[in-house]
């Protein structure tokens, strides 16, 4: 009897959001991708959830495994625009942010925007450029907006940061800040193709000739859709218990004897939203245990330190994490 009951549920959880639309353009982004994509469905997926969840995104992977080009075909799938800044040591956080510009005609400063002003922003090896450019990013990322010679001016609806960084060559790298970590909704680990999708490559690359792989992207969203789906996400519910779950494991993060740091109360939040944005997309207007676990890592790999003897054994973030979700009792 428990079967007929649950499906009665959904209809009415499915009555109440309709999620339909919602399912039917986070495919439309998968198969565009999917064009010039092979593999990296979780990449993909996690891509999507941050673009609802309303969060900026950390890819880290070796030079060579499509970082760049996914993070640019995946703007192509909405119709906003794009800009790319190379990150260098020699990056001032003027030639990010823009800078104010004598005008002769009127002879006043006017202002002119730098390449953060534009709505999905890709920052390629985000940790190449100094403290001082890293830090010029604070506020733009947090808040949606940046201060200039006391004037505020707000970034255009949507505005999301996809950053890049190599975790293999550390010469001549700044290593990102944790007020810096802690603004990235998620970190995005990429790793090698399998070896059957690395055939696959070969072959679309070789099919293809020489075409250019934007050309083959079409937009699927746009940002008024866009506005409504994060809303929709917003309206996801949570109980009690999966908050509870949420702050328990957070928690343990803070007390636990392998960690030197914890997540922080953004850490909740994070997971929490990313969570909502899994069971949306998945046609669901409820959080289970399941969307959060999928969330904590991602969520929590880039936030929390290993103590410096669990470094030394070559504990990683990820073990920690999966010690702390297992020893969370998940609600029923």
């Amino acid at each position: 009897m428990e079967h007929p009951e649950a499906s009665n549920d959904e209809l009415h959880f499915n009555n109440r959001i309709p999620l339909d639309e919602l399912k039917g353009a986070v495919d439309g982004i998968k198969t565009q991708l999917g064009k010039i994509i092979i593999g990296q469905h979780d990449f993909i997926e996690l891509l999507i959830v941050s673009l609802l969840a309303r969060g900026h995104v950390l890819i880290e992977g070796v030079p060579g495994i499509a970082k760049t080009i996914t993070a640019k075909l995946f703007a192509k799938t909405l119709h906003t625009d794009f800009s790319r800044i190379q990150f260098t040591p020699d990056l001032m956080p003027s030639d990010v942010l823009g800078t104010s510009v004598l005008n002769m005609k009127t002879s006043e400063f006017e202002f002119k925007k730098g390449p953060i002003f534009s709505n999905v922003v890709l920052i390629d090896e985000i940790n190449r450029a100094p403290a001082k450019t890293q830090a010029a990013l604070f506020e733009v990322m947090e808040e949606r907006q940046i201060t200039m010679d006391g004037h505020q001016y707000n970034m255009e609806y949507p505005f999301m940061v996809l950053a890049t960084q190599n975790p293999v060559e550390q010469e001549g790298t700044y290593a990102l800040p944790e007020a810096q970590l802690d603004r990235f909704l998620f970190k995005i680990k990429v790793g090698y193709p399998s070896l059957t999708d690395e055939v696959t490559i070969l072959k679309t690359h070789h099919d293809r000739k020489f075409d250019l792989p934007q050309e083959q992207i079409e937009a699927v969203i746009t940002p008024e859709t866009l506005k409504k789906f994060r809303s929709q996400v917003q309206e996801v519910l949570i109980e009690e218990k999966i908050f509870n779950y949420i702050a328990q494991v957070v928690d343990k993060t803070r007390n636990h004897p392998h960690l030197y740091l914890g997540g922080s109360p953004r850490a909740s939040l994070a997971i929490m939203n990313a969570s909502k944005a899994f069971a949306a997309m998945s046609g669901r207007d409820f959080v289970t245990p399941d969307d959060v676990k999928r969330s904590l890592a991602p969520v929590l790999r880039h936030r929390i330190i290993l103590s410096p003897e669990r470094e030394m054994e070559g504990m990683t973030p990820e073990t920690v994490i999966d010690m702390i979700a297992q020893s969370v009792e998940i609600p029923r």
